[in-house]
């Protein structure tokens, strides 16, 4: 990064560091006015106006006559009662000292060297002080502290909390400003989908932001560009092999000998179905089924009955009926091919369902040889078939029935695992939400 980026306002690290350096200036300005307008350098000028009248009453008491003294004395702790003035007996004069803790500079300056204060006994309200006039006599008073105001503990506290507040606010702001991209960012490649339903990123932010959400924005180009590249290599794939394998179907009809014409047609049924099933997984998925509310348990009895008419001994097992927004003929797809596998390898397959209110739970259950725990996962790829116990023959499959029906699981936002059946066999199963977010993706 250059010297020069810190100082671009496009960037994020300039942001920042404007930021940052706003904060400072904003510092100093808040504590400038606070120290211009509160000067808590000067004295309280309350406390020096009550010095003022305590210096005023005494310098009263010292010159007047001893006998006017306890009228006056009255007349002042009447007339400034936060003063608490009174006469004390005579006495000797204890040593002169400012008490513990008062700063009584204001009153030495009004007071000449003939008064005298020394320190008496203090309470909460204040602290007691004695002055012992120039003829002798003595009197007591409270007195407040020359103290200097301090506002919120003084500036290294004001300091601090400004601080804090200010690497807070950045703190949110350096957070809001790049999760909130980043969060859209997986947004979007989680809703991404070959239907184009997706919008594209906005390119706004920090320069940084704008520049991974174009190189986002054509990634996601370039991969619906090489799908479309793809469908189109493979419809012409379809129409190219179709005719040839139609020729050849109607020439193996004059083959003479049974067992030759019966291996042929049996080849060419196999290309034709191999054909069929991998157009059907790679087909282009642009135009999605519409999620709408289905009796899923209607779905899976049509499907076990289907099954069951052919001969083959498919039961369900259920609830009559259960209510569930998805796709219904992906859904139908799916199961279909699961009890396909099923009754493929084993002799009788069950369709169970469970249902919740919140979810639906679908298992296709077999007696089948089963698929060992080192392979479950590799099944899951397109293309892999099973081991030896579940891979008969050529013509048993291609691969592709546990992974369609997975893709489709997995578009509806459900949750989709293989168990073992004891004591042999296999169970497929499948969490369905019943209430589906808004949200479009491919099956």
């Amino acid at each position: 990064m250059k010297p020069s980026d810190f100082l671009n306002l496009k960037n994020i690290s300039g942001q920042i560091a404007a930021l940052v350096i706003a904060s400072i200036i904003a510092i100093h300005l808040i504590m400038a006015a606070i120290f211009l307008v509160g000067r808590p350098d000067q004295p309280d000028p309350t406390v020096d106006r009550r010095h003022a009248q305590f210096t005023a009453a005494v310098q009263l008491l010292g010159a007047a006559p001893a006998d006017d003294r306890p009228r006056l004395v009255a007349d002042i702790a009447r007339a400034f009662p936060q003063l608490a003035v009174e006469s004390l007996p005579p006495g000797p004069v204890p040593p002169a000292g400012d008490p513990e803790g008062l700063d009584l500079r204001s009153l030495h300056r009004r007071l000449d060297s003939s008064y005298r204060i020394f320190p008496l006994a203090h309470d909460q309200d204040g602290h007691n002080i004695g002055i012992a006039l120039p003829d002798g006599a003595m009197i007591s008073a409270r007195i407040l502290p020359d103290q200097r105001r301090l506002f919120w503990g003084g500036p290294w506290v004001v300091t601090l909390l400004f601080a804090i507040v200010s690497v807070t606010l950045l703190g949110l702001w350096a957070a809001r400003a790049l999760t909130a991209p980043l969060s859209s960012f997986a947004k979007a490649a989680e809703s991404f989908s070959l239907n184009g339903a997706a919008a594209p990123l906005p390119e706004r932010g920090p320069e940084e932001i704008r520049s991974v959400a174009k190189a986002l924005n054509r990634m996601r180009e370039r991969i619906t560009t090489l799908i479309d590249d793809r469908t189109r290599m493979l419809a012409a794939i379809s129409h190219d092999l179709r005719t040839p394998i139609t020729r050849m179907r109607l020439r193996s009809e004059f083959i003479e000998d049974e067992g030759h014409r019966r291996r042929m047609l049996s080849d060419l049924d196999q290309m034709r179905s191999m054909l069929e099933s991998v157009l059907s997984f790679l087909r282009n998925d642009r135009k999605l089924e519409a999620m709408t509310l289905t009796d899923v348990a209607t779905t899976l009895q049509l499907v076990a009955d289907q099954f069951a008419d052919v001969g083959h001994k498919v039961t369900y097992d259920g609830p009559e009926h259960a209510m569930a927004t998805v796709r219904p003929d992906d859904l139908m797809r799916s199961v279909t091919n699961l009890v396909e596998n099923s009754v493929r390898f084993g002799a009788l397959a069950t369709i169970r369902l469970k249902a919740s209110p919140d979810s639906l739970t679908i298992e296709v259950e077999d007696d089948g040889p089963g698929i060992s725990d080192a392979r479950k996962d590799v099944m899951l790829e397109p293309f892999m078939r099973g081991d030896d116990a579940r891979n008969m023959d050529e013509a048993a499959g291609f691969g592709l029935g546990l992974s369609i029906a997975r893709t489709i699981v997995l578009a509806h936002g459900g949750k989709f695992s293989l168990n073992d059946r004891q004591p042999h066999g296999l169970i497929v199963c499948i969490e369905l939400p019943v209430r589906q977010p808004n949200r479009q993706s491919a099956a």
